[in-house]
């Protein structure tokens, strides 16, 4: 690594909550001030856009963090199955409560009360009483009517309705696969620019992350897997999909509707609960600072959702529109930065989190000296933790742990890397000469003194391994500063 070349931001001035942003029309060209602001990992939302779109996107990224010297993740995310209404015989319709609509069989409306959708078995999967959530849950409608061809809809909850907008439809046992065609081409394209995160949409049953597990590995892609919780059903099989999965979204948009909006706070904390008892990173998502999309400040309610997150521990947030399409994407994201580092600092003295039911991928040798290092570090006021990693667990399981000193990963895969890059309180530090340890420790000092954060007399606590081989991490290792 050139330390004289990297320009990789003073650590002290990013939050340890890491920030995941969606690229769009809105911030495709600003890569570089969203990366500097705070960003780590960025968003492709393979719902919206071109194959030749999502490419030049991921092309930018890869040569903004080479240029820069900094690791930055790329997350794909699969739209998966989402039932959207068709063209509208009127557009927009005022639904006002106690009329009733028509879902049809036909493939266009032919007046103002017929509503088609493109998904085609939605008639035979609606029953009596059903519920049908639109437009995010604004209006509602119950089935009240069925036959062959039209399911008949009384509102029950009036609002405004546009072509295209979403169709949710809680409590329904519908066939569709989380995974579609669509969402199987593009997770081969995501291998193909060797993305470091693919996310799943819409999961319902831990065998769909299984499934897009065993395609990436098909295509030789060590990508983590992503559950998106969204759906009631994935809430009833909870345990087994965080399990099954790599890492885990809250993505409350869906989530929101397919259960009571009430219910989702609870819920939002019942995931982050069981992410950390398995050890998986989890991700807040949806509207944490949507007002943004059209102004520069915050609503205090929005301020206060990032915060809660934060002290609910998730390991990241993500902006959507905000920086996707919203008129201030930097802006938005330096905001994100500043609340975080703000309610981090009311953290330093809450205890750290006690030892995960289970922390698969490590050797529980690793476990014990990862969690013993903290306990030295916190008794000597060491100024460092650095812990080499081949495949990212042990620092998973640093990062599972919520403390405050300072943590570098150093890597010699540049994928690992990059996925660190989710990992919260984790500082990827690509170039380090991991096979000499007395160089390791000399290339860790001069960064640190670089970067503010190493002075005469402070201590680094390493994390390593005496061989570096198949038994995992059995050496502590603590330098100090002598000059």
């Amino acid at each position: 690594m050139n330390l004289a070349k990297t320009s990789n931001p003073v650590p002290s001035k990013r939050a340890r909550t890491k920030i995941v942003a969606t690229v769009g029309p809105a911030s495709v060209d600003k890569l570089q001030e969203l990366l500097l602001a705070g960003v780590d990992v960025f968003r492709v939302n393979m719902a919206h856009g071109t194959r030749e779109q999502h490419q030049t996107i991921v092309d930018s990224i890869r040569s903004l963090s080479k240029s820069l010297d900094i690791p930055v993740g790329i997350l794909i995310d699969l739209a998966g199955p989402k039932i959207r209404l068709g063209e509208l015989f009127t557009d927009p319709i005022d639904c006002v409560v106690g009329t009733h609509y028509t879902f049809t069989t036909a493939d266009e409306a032919t007046c103002a009360t017929e509503l088609t959708t493109n998904y085609a078995p939605l008639i035979e999967e609606l029953s009596i009483d059903d519920s049908v959530m639109l437009a995010d849950g604004t209006v509602e409608m119950k089935v009240i009517e069925e036959s062959e061809t039209t399911v008949t809809c009384r509102v029950v909850e009036g609002g405004i309705l546009r072509s295209r907008q979403g169709v949710n439809l809680p409590g329904v046992n519908l066939s569709v696969p989380a995974l579609t065609v669509q969402d199987r081409d593009n997770a081969v394209w995501a291998t193909s620019v060797d993305a470091d995160f693919i996310s799943l949409s819409f999961v319902r049953a831990p065998l769909e992350l299984l499934e897009l597990k065993a395609l990436l590995e098909e295509q030789g892609s060590q990508a983590m897997v992503i559950a998106k919780v969204e759906k009631r059903e994935a809430m009833q099989r909870l345990d087994e999909i965080v399990l099954a999965s790599d890492a885990v979204m809250v993505a409350r948009g869906d989530l929101g509707v397919e259960i009571d909006v009430a219910e989702t706070p609870i819920a939002q904390k019942r995931i982050i609960q069981k992410c950390h008892d398995y050890s998986r990173p989890v991700i807040v998502a949806t509207q944490m600072l949507d007002s943004m999309q059209h102004s520069t400040r915050p609503t205090r309610a929005e301020v206060t959702d990032v915060a809660n997150a934060i002290l609910d521990g998730a390991d990241a947030c993500m902006l959507s529109g905000e920086t996707a399409i919203g008129t201030y994407p930097v802006e938005t994201v330096r905001m994100m930065n500043r609340i975080m580092l703000n309610t981090e600092a009311t953290l330093h003295d809450r205890k750290p989190i006690t030892k995960a039911l289970l922390e698969e991928g490590v050797q529980p040798v690793t476990s014990a000296i990862v969690y013993g290092a903290a306990r030295v570090a916190e008794q000597l006021g060491a100024k460092l933790v650095v812990v080499a990693t081949r495949t990212g667990n042990t620092a998973r399981i640093k990062a599972n742990q919520k403390d405050f000193i300072p943590t570098v990963g150093v890597s010699r895969d540049e994928k690992t890397l990059r996925q660190l890059c989710l990992y919260w309180g984790i500082i990827p530090l690509g170039g380090m000469p991991i096979g000499d340890g007395q160089e390791l420790r000399n290339a860790v000092e001069q960064w640190g003194k670089q970067q503010g954060l190493l002075i005469r007399g402070d201590s680094i606590v390493f994390v390593t391994s005496s061989t570096f081989g198949p038994l995992g991490h059995d050496m502590v290792f603590v330098h100090e500063i002598e000059d």
